[in-house]
């Protein structure tokens, strides 16, 4: 009987010995699993989206279209309820455009690496050169590449942009898509957005607009800015009053790439980016913001960092108004909740 109930008997500091051991190692794991993010996947969003309704592209002809924007067209307007487009793997060559009437699409792909939305224009006009365009509210895109692959030559100069997407709309959410240009490469103009686990490269003010948006474990690789005299930003946020509720968050992912660049430069006099837990390689600039576009007072910028690493998230030499950020000042910003995304989220619902 004592043998098989020792633990019963323990002396007290054993006992305190052993609570102690509990605490240090098992605690830690059950409150890291607490506070884990959810792994999102295909199958979850098709799961959490509700619908039996599928239209299949197919560029070699074994779906019911060859072309995305046809599955698109053949969605009735004013449509209320969730339709999955499954775009199968290729390279489909050709602009494609979500209008504000078809909401509750889910356009799902075979992979970022695998599936492809692809077209080629430089325009002064940003919105006209976007390869892709979603102006309607519920939408969702998962596994898909968006580019637009115009001549790097044209795209660097400074009256010509290449957008490969130009998001206008609320409640928009992209997960584990890519976006390739090199100037102005993601508009992220207006409305609540979220992207997880997506690549975005370019060079050039590459993610830009005034979305209220968070990037969550996301990968921005820089291309070398080609120009002499400035260098390339990661951002152009143009926020404009302090009452607007719109600013750029990114949490953990990396920065990495080619050349120097800025984190962000100001767009607006209220330009709101943060950037959280995220590793800056040696391609950030030691200033790390600009306001080269902005010619007014720096006293409002929101331009912040916190707890970021890696050889480009030196705090020395920053742009003197740049925020390293407490605990406190991050904390609104670095839940689903800045975008009310548990309210609109289908994986958070």
């Amino acid at each position: 009987m004592a043998s098989n109930s020792s633990w019963l008997y323990l002396s007290p500091s054993t006992f305190t010995m052993k609570i102690l051991i509990f605490v240090l190692f098992f605690v830690p794991y059950c409150a890291l699993a607490f506070d884990s993010q959810m792994v999102i996947d295909s199958p979850m969003l098709t799961q959490k989206v509700g619908t039996n309704r599928t239209i299949k592209v197919d560029i070699n002809g074994n779906g019911e279209f060859k072309s995305v924007q046809a599955a698109i067209d053949s969605i009735p307007e004013g449509n209320s309820n969730w339709v999955i487009v499954h775009i199968r793997k290729g390279v489909y060559r050709e602009k494609v455009h979500i209008p504000k009437t078809k909401r509750y699409i889910f356009m799902r792909g075979n992979g970022r690496g695998r599936t492809a939305i692809v077209w080629s224009q430089s325009s002064s006009d940003n919105i006209d050169s976007a390869t892709f365009k979603v102006e309607a509210t519920d939408f969702i895109a998962f596994g898909i590449s968006f580019k637009n692959d115009a001549p790097t030559g044209v795209a660097y100069t400074s009256q010509n942009q290449s957008v490969a997407a130009f998001v206008a709309a609320d409640k928009v959410a992209f997960y584990h898509c890519a976006f390739y240009s090199t100037h102005n490469t993601l508009f992220d103009y207006k409305g609540r957005h979220y992207y997880e686990s997506c690549y975005i490269q370019g060079s050039i003010d590459f993610i830009f607009g005034r979305g209220r948006t968070i990037f969550h474990n996301c990968e921005m690789f820089v291309v070398d800015d080609k120009r002499i005299n400035i260098r390339g930003s990661i951002t152009a946020q143009n926020r404009e009053s302090e009452r607007e509720m719109s600013g750029f968050i990114f949490i953990k992912g990396r920065v990495y790439g080619i050349g120097g660049v800025y984190l962000g430069r100001a767009k607006g006099p209220y330009s709101r980016v943060i950037f959280a837990k995220t590793y800056l390689s040696k391609t950030i600039v030691p200033e790390g913001w600009t306001n080269w576009s902005y010619d007014g007072s720096t006293e409002n910028l929101y331009h912040a960092e916190y707890k970021c690493h890696g050889p480009g998230a030196t705090s020395e030499g920053r742009a003197p108004w740049s925020r390293q950020l407490s605990d406190e000042d991050v904390a609104p910003f670095l839940s689903v909740d800045y975008i009310d995304g548990k309210n609109w989220l289908p994986a958070w619902q």
